[in-house]
């Protein structure tokens, strides 16, 4: 019999307990294990080189945090059965299982706006049913449907250990210590009312500080005008590949990445789909950029070269868009300087948007000594979080450096 209780060595959280042989079984099937070769920060080590981390090493990391969260629920009182505390864990486990290549960036490019979550549900399905049936419950949670609300919101809310893992995990790999959350703190003070996932009020501060930490992070990291754009390149070669696939031009690129790029009609994911998707990783990216940096189309080798070759466009950023004449100005200087008629496609206005913390969709509570329930924004000890309840913008706009 092989023995399935493992011990992980995270350089994270240290050492993580594989406490149920059915996350055993999870984490050893090929759809987790695809999740090793897809980068959890997509293009971001071309930016802060020690980015080099996976969408796996997160999901293990999350799991690790929800043991912890519920067992410093049961510490508390509350009432957790082992059937619910391993399903909450093989649900925070499987939450990205349905990540394309470079994480984020191209979800809807592949499968005509098949975000993650549905593709990972789909996966889920598939998987409960090679398992028999095991994973039912972890399905509700993960959908948040299960009856008791607090384990639906330890998978996704505004403090679910999801956002715990990778903001500590991202600021480790990238070394950008403001995004360094303390997790053991915030844990010890998650507690449950009415069903529902609250904060004891001693720990306001360590709240902020995550709230805050998660708003550096994204600014200075995530959406950093630099990693904003290689998110962005990354799309529009996609974009372009798949045009000019349409137009009879041929392509080399992996056999499953080339189904992806023939293909246009994902009315619903056959299994053919499926199995193709599950094939796919990073590598199968890479591969196809560096072969199309000599294309003759133009405008497919300037994007993959500005991302295989690190050959950037020069960026400037504003808190106001940019005006129209500006960017025209721009679009002209590229096809006079640059000889080519396509100047709009190597000229781009980008934005990003933040909304630090939203008070009105799935707002944090404090638990007071009392048994009382405050929100966190109104709560009288609060320092910051009256004030990050505000969306910002930022706007980049890129053009080919020399203009």
């Amino acid at each position: 019999m092989q023995n399935k209780l493992k011990i992980i060595n995270d350089p994270v959280h240290g050492f993580i307990k594989i406490p149920y042989e059915l996350l055993f079984d999870i984490i050893e099937h090929p759809y987790l294990q695809r999740l090793r070769r897809i980068s959890q920060t997509g293009l971001l080590n071309l930016i802060f080189p020690g980015a080099t981390h996976t969408r796996f090493h997160h999901a293990i990391g999350a799991m690790h945090l929800m043991f912890t969260a519920l067992e410093t629920l049961k510490l508390k009182g509350v009432q957790i059965s082992k059937e619910e505390e391993q399903s909450a864990m093989a649900a925070i486990l499987m939450h990205d299982i349905g990540h394309g290549p470079f994480s984020h960036a191209l979800e809807s490019m592949l499968m005509d706006n098949w975000h993650h979550e549905k593709l990972s549900l789909l996966l889920m399905e598939k998987l409960n049913s090679e398992l028999g049936g095991q994973l039912d419950t972890a399905i509700e949670m993960f959908k948040g449907n299960y009856h008791r609300r607090f384990f639906n919101q330890l998978i996704s809310s505004q403090l679910d250990v999801d956002r715990l893992d990778y903001l500590k995990r991202d600021s480790f790999y990238t070394g950008v210590s403001e995004g360094n959350v303390n997790t053991q703190r915030i844990i010890s003070m998650m507690n449950v009312a009415d069903d529902e996932l609250v904060i004891d009020d001693k720990g306001i501060y360590s709240i902020e500080n995550y709230l805050t930490a998660r708003m550096f992070m994204y600014w200075q990291v995530y959406y950093h005008k630099t990693s904003a754009l290689a998110e962005f390149l990354l799309v529009k070669i996609m974009q372009r590949a798949k045009q000019l696939v349409l137009e009879g031009v041929k392509l080399p690129a992996s056999a499953n990445l080339a189904y992806f790029l023939y293909k246009n009609e994902f009315e619903s994911a056959t299994d053919e789909d499926i199995a193709r998707f599950t094939e796919l990783d990073d590598t199968d990216l890479i591969a196809a950029m560096k072969l199309w940096q000599d294309a003759d189309d133009y405008v497919l080798s300037y994007y993959c070269t500005a991302l295989m070759k690190r050959k950037f466009p020069k960026t400037i950023i504003s808190s106001t868009p940019f005006s129209q004449d500006f960017i025209d100005e721009k679009v002209k200087a590229a096809n006079s300087s640059l000889g080519i008629d396509c100047g709009d496609k190597v000229v781009h206005q980008i934005s990003r948007n933040l909304l630090p913390y939203n008070p009105v969709k799935q707002p944090i509570y404090l638990l007071g000594k009392s048994g009382g329930k405050v929100l966190l924004n109104e709560f009288e000890g609060q320092i910051l979080s009256s004030f990050i309840v505000e969306p910002s913008t930022r706007y980049i706009l890129s053009f080919p450096r020399g203009l």
